[in-house]
């Protein structure tokens, strides 16, 4: 199959197709007469390096994934290498979601600080002041 072809099949742009191949995630074949030219594999290929993508993974983890699926075996998280990648990337979600967890516990703590501020004025008194809506 062409370039266009694949693009379409995987839900991707032949922009994409080409910087993958530029970066040795898909192969560079190309036809007698200059065009690039793809198969069933490429596409599996290019469906798992999507599929990681899409769950976060930057650029450079699905090679494992990919020479994993190379290699023959009939998934690209079979293999040792392919495990590595998804250990380290659990380590680094735990790792954003606790630094997220902090975050929300002092945007917390400031919410209940600012509404008790609020709420201390003067019954009958001036409205506490605000200098985005004065």
């Amino acid at each position: 199959m062409r370039i266009g072809e694949l693009a379409e099949r995987a839900g991707t742009t032949t922009r994409a197709l080409r910087y993958y191949e530029s970066r040795g995630l898909i192969p560079a074949r190309r036809a007698v007469n200059g065009y690039r030219t793809y198969d069933e594999e490429d596409l599996r290929l290019l469906q798992q390096i999507r599929t990681l993508q899409d769950f976060g993974f930057d650029l450079e983890e699905p090679r494992p994934f990919v020479d994993c699926l190379r290699a023959g075996h009939p998934a690209g998280d079979s293999c040792p290498a392919s495990l590595d990648v998804y250990r380290r990337k659990l380590d680094e979600l735990d790792s954003l979601i606790g630094q997220l967890g902090a975050v929300r516990t002092q945007v917390g703590a400031q919410l209940a600080r600012a509404e008790l501020e609020a709420g201390a004025a003067i019954p009958g008194g001036p409205e506490p002041r605000c200098e985005l809506t004065d």
